[in-house]
């Protein structure tokens, strides 16, 4: 039903902590799904194996060693069994109502992309699954200390496998590339649908001493600017204020929040606002020979001859 792709940091320290966190709940959604892994960094062999994920270690990275978006959509949508696809960051733990979200959407015929709101918390030991509880516990836990994010951080994607084509080599783990993932898929003409009500995401806090630079690196470095070029300017940086529904217990409603419409709006009244000056500006840019014709026939229509 859903395949799972993920490009796990090395497995050291915390870090390994809470990446064997993550793969061991999507090992218990039901029905299984399929789990593809890229990279062949420290551990990531063993962890796949363990846990019977499909491992590719080669994709492709730029000059500092960061895996590529484009290639690791493009091979992950090859090699999946299933129709639908999950990109997913490897310090997610995600619940069984995941897959209980997915029985609404995938009625609807069409492409779409799902996203939703994670939850941080603080999660230094390995989450004991073994109980029967373990989901009850864990929600707790989310209830008393986790903090939402705001709209602008995405960390999980599905859509139909197939769907995304023709992507931009962004480095993953950086600026922009989930904000300009969202923007495509509404380029592409597909709903994007706030789950936030439905998936649980939970996001276990690290540090981020995986970059040379940590987190300055990581969200202000060069790859962090070339992925803030490659987006392409503001008004292709989306987040989930832009989502056009919202996945409810009740199903899909179109999502008329207030910071939906006001984005809209503000969006609309800026190409009217555009349109207004190329109209009143159209006579003047005429006689300064911006819109001279290309028709090189005379008046009588034959070929005007030179001088």
């Amino acid at each position: 039903m859903l395949t799972l792709f993920s490009v796990p940091k090395p497995f050291r320290g915390h870090i390994k902590v809470i990446q064997m966190n993550a793969l061991q709940s999507w090992t218990r959604l039901s029905p299984p799904c399929e789990i593809i892994l890229f990279g062949d960094e420290e551990g990531i062999a063993t962890a796949a194996s363990r846990f019977g994920a499909h491992h590719i270690p080669e994709v492709s990275r730029n000059e500092y060693g960061t895996p590529l978006l484009d290639n690791v959509f493009s091979r992950a949508q090859e090699a999946a069994s299933h129709g639908v696809m999950g990109y997913i960051n490897a310090d997610i733990i995600l619940l069984p109502d995941i897959t209980k979200a997915l029985e609404y959407v995938q009625e609807k015929k069409g492409a779409f992309l799902i996203v939703g709101r994670r939850w941080n918390i603080n999660l230094e030991q390995p989450w004991d699954f073994s109980g029967s509880d373990w989901e009850e516990q864990l929600r707790s836990l989310v209830h008393r200390s986790g903090t939402p994010t705001p709209p602008e951080w995405i960390d999980y994607f599905i859509f139909p496998r197939g769907f995304y084509r023709d992507l931009l080599p962004f480095a993953l783990g950086r600026a922009a590339f989930d904000n300009w993932l969202l923007w495509k898929a509404r380029s592409l003409g597909a709903p994007i649908i706030d789950a936030s009500e439905m998936i649980t995401v939970v996001h276990q806090n690290h540090d981020y001493s995986h970059h040379p630079q940590g987190k300055k690196g990581v969200w202000e470095g060069l790859e962090a600017k070339r992925n803030q070029e490659l987006m392409g300017g503001g008004h292709h940086c989306f987040t989930l204020a832009d989502a056009t529904h919202k996945l409810t217990p009740t199903g899909l409603r179109l999502n008329l929040s207030i910071e939906r419409m006001t984005r809209v709006m503000w969006w609309r009244g800026m190409m009217r606002l555009l349109l207004w000056v190329l109209t009143k500006t159209f006579p003047f840019r005429r006689r300064l020979g911006l819109y001279k014709s290309k028709n090189v026939l005379g008046e009588g229509g034959e070929e005007e001859q030179g001088s």
